[in-house]
């Protein structure tokens, strides 16, 4: 039977902390965004590539922000640790955790323990958060894309 339930359950409210900031963070970042784009004069077709430039700004946010959690959870016992990297630093997170969040998921650095719960969920919503991107880009493209008649 595992003995660190302190480990564990302080690992899954770190997780739905960061979850829920990261989520709030790309709603407000993207409403932000669509409202600045819309009311900004000039080239229709540089709005979309101001939009990209803004939405990979969000997605760094996030990356960094699951990534402090994860470092912040290693400085706790029995909360794990990461194989590849003795002792994890704050880049060696970030990085894990961009490769993490963008599902690339090289492998020379490698969760261990319960914080493989965080480094899971943040998989599956940086797939989501990217999805979302992708969906409000198209819409972007759709509204600036055109040439005017």
């Amino acid at each position: 039977m595992y003995s660190h339930w302190d480990a564990n359950l302080l690992v899954v409210i770190a997780t739905g902390a960061t979850l829920a900031l990261a989520v709030l963070l790309h709603y407000e970042g993207l409403r932000w965004l669509s409202t600045r784009l819309t009311a900004l004069p000039g080239v229709r077709r540089r709005k979309v590539l101001l939009g990209v430039y803004g939405v990979i700004l969000l997605h760094v946010a996030e990356i960094w922000l699951f990534g402090a959690c994860l470092w912040a959870l290693l400085e706790f016992s029995n909360t794990g640790a990461i194989n590849g990297a003795h002792p994890a630093g704050m880049l060696d997170t970030v990085y894990l955790s961009a490769t993490t969040f963008s599902t690339l998921g090289f492998g020379d650095l490698t969760p261990v323990g319960p914080v493989r719960f965080l480094t899971g969920t943040e998989s599956v919503s940086g797939f989501i958060l990217i999805s979302w991107s992708a969906s409000f880009l198209y819409l972007e493209m759709q509204e600036f894309w055109r040439r005017r008649i």
